[in-house]
């Protein structure tokens, strides 16, 4: 398995695994992804067993502490001296699930974030993720104002100590 992050040459598979992995509600659009991978594709981790496409993260750094629903189809919004990381979704195709492949790629946005010197990370997910996401040291914050999807989200923060931050 490898681990790299996003070109535009990505851009069939990284909506081919988003369409499998969200309802159609909730899945980023292949419009969506172009343009997120054309502003930030720095900030996209995928995973490959060989030449197939099987996880991916994504997500824009900005100063702002909250993960607002505009960010997912804004993706002028990207600062990429932010301070925040912020991560939208976490793509495993089902065959690949519960093997540790959404697991590896968020370790490494955490270790790239820390790398970069940004505060942190955040996400929002549902109330049945809360406990995975925690595993990694992310805190739960409550309900998100979220309606992506229209779903209930929570946010997540994880907060590096200023011990962890790279100087």
């Amino acid at each position: 398995m490898e681990i790299r992050t996003g070109r535009i040459s990505d851009l069939d598979a990284l909506a081919a695994v988003e369409r499998e992995c969200f309802p159609p509600e909730e899945a980023a659009t292949k419009d969506e992804i172009e343009k997120r991978l054309l502003a930030y594709p720095e900030h996209f981790w995928l995973l490959f067993d060989g030449d197939k496409l099987v996880s991916f993260v994504d997500g824009m750094v900005t100063d702002e502490a909250d993960l607002r629903d505009e960010m997912y189809a804004d993706a002028s919004l990207h600062d990429e001296n932010g301070c925040w990381q912020m991560l939208f979704g976490v793509n495993t195709i089902p065959a690949y699930r519960r093997q540790g492949c959404a697991a590896s790629l968020i370790r490494r946005a955490i270790d790239d974030a820390a790398a970069q010197g940004r505060k942190g990370l955040v996400l929002t997910c549902k109330e049945e993720k809360i406990h995975y996401y925690a595993k990694f040291g992310f805190v739960n914050e409550g309900v998100s104002s979220s309606v992506h999807g229209g779903a209930v989200w929570y946010q997540m923060r994880l907060r590096f100590s200023t011990a962890t931050l790279v100087e």
